[in-house]
């Protein structure tokens, strides 16, 4: 399918031909909801963690003789049971991470970026140049060109420039093509796409 082709500044700069296979397929949610948690379990720190008795500071003495004190008896004042005590079956240190096929997560990847092309959110420009790489330069040519929470995705290595203009705007990312990722696309409203980013995507994904 051909695709226009716009400047930072609105300005028409030709064509582009996206590939129907990567650009072009009915969307399927499962696979995408699949590629979310994916995402978000593998973003999990899963540094939760509660004390075993064997780590609780204390005697190790029985609190009171087993018979003739009137009260359960009790073998430890660490046990979970008593203040201060352990935690039993507590969280610990882990990963949370799940598995996901490598080629259920390119296909979701496809998947992402048809959505956005079938939404009529996925806008392909030339280049991140700017005259004037300046924060309020950017917010206006955002405004200009409709623009209010993209996520715009340079090539191998990101305009410096560029990308420090607009990293105080809020709702706005750039990322360069290595860091293109599903969950990051889904979540902004715009996908913004160098013709740099078509064509590493295009070589990562068929």
């Amino acid at each position: 399918m051909k695709v226009k082709v716009v400047t930072l500044e609105n300005k028409a700069a030709g064509e582009i031909e996206l590939s129907d296979a990567i650009f072009g397929l009915e969307v399927r949610k499962d696979i995408l909801h699949r590629m979310v948690q994916y995402q978000r379990a593998k973003a999990q720190t899963g540094n939760h963690k509660t004390k075993t008795i064997s780590e609780i500071s204390g005697t190790t003495k029985k609190p009171f003789k087993q018979k003739g004190s009137g009260n359960a008896r009790q073998g430890s004042l660490r046990s979970a049971q008593m203040r201060g005590g352990a935690t039993i079956f507590g969280p610990v240190v882990r990963s949370h991470a799940i598995d996901l096929p490598k080629k259920v997560r390119k296909l979701a990847m496809r998947h992402a970026l048809s959505s956005k092309q079938k939404d009529g959110t996925l806008f392909i420009i030339a280049d991140t140049q700017l005259k004037d790489a300046k924060t309020k330069e950017v917010v206006k040519l955002l405004a200009a060109n409709g623009w209010n929470a993209p996520l715009i995705i340079d090539g191998v290595t990101v305009n410096e420039a560029f990308a420090k203009a607009a990293r105080n705007i809020i709702h706005v990312d750039v990322l360069p093509i290595a860091g293109a990722n599903v969950y990051d696309i889904l979540r902004h409203k715009q996908l913004v796409l160098t013709k740099e980013a078509v064509a590493a995507l295009e070589e990562r994904l068929k």
